[in-house]
């Protein structure tokens, strides 16, 4: 996973695969099939664990701009991790990928898809629970922050600081709908 993560799917060669998981060609073949298929288990590897906070920040019993601060300071301190690859595996993977890898592009475009799906679902909660206005652009506001949580991970990738990174995510917050008045 992290071998992807830091090199991307072409970047990744399968000597460095094999290499990396000290396992032989033949195993390679025998356990996975195909590079596709280990980046698909990679990948889900990676949901698996950046699900859990980023599904239990949405999931939490808050109210909806208190989630979703939460979800993107949460955002900027997992992209800037010292143990791990900075950015996102899944925010700029497999953007620019020839016709033949059309089926990782978009294996990666749906996993990004189900990120603002959530964040749209949750922001639906937020009107029903009133915390927010009632004709809020639940797609426009789900689309800015699906675009920031992206662009923060182009930013960690490109070597800003969880610091600098909060520092956008102070000033993107002030785009939340104001919480209706009583």
């Amino acid at each position: 996973m992290k071998l992807f993560w830091e090199s991307g799917y072409e970047g990744a060669s399968f000597d460095n695969l094999v290499a990396a998981m000290g396992i032989s060609p033949s195993s390679f073949y025998n356990s996975f099939g195909s590079k596709e298929q280990l980046y698909a288990e990679a990948t889900n590897a990676y949901l698996e664990a950046s699900g859990e906070w980023f599904i239990g920040i949405l999931s939490a019993p808050t109210d909806t701009r208190t989630a979703f601060k939460r979800l993107m300071e949460a955002t900027a301190s997992e992209f800037t991790r010292d143990d791990l690859p900075s950015g996102c595996m899944i925010s700029v993977a497999c953007v620019h990928v020839p016709p033949a890898l059309q089926s990782v592009r978009e294996m990666m475009t749906n996993h990004r898809a189900m990120a603002r799906q959530a964040m749209e679902a949750r922001i639906q909660r937020g009107i029903e629970e009133g915390d927010i206005p009632a004709d809020t652009n639940v797609e426009a506001l789900a689309g800015y922050f699906n675009v920031l949580a992206r662009g923060l991970a182009v930013q960690a990738r490109d070597g800003a600081s969880s610091e600098q990174l909060l520092e956008i995510v102070q000033f993107a917050m002030q785009a939340f709908p104001v919480r209706p008045e009583p």
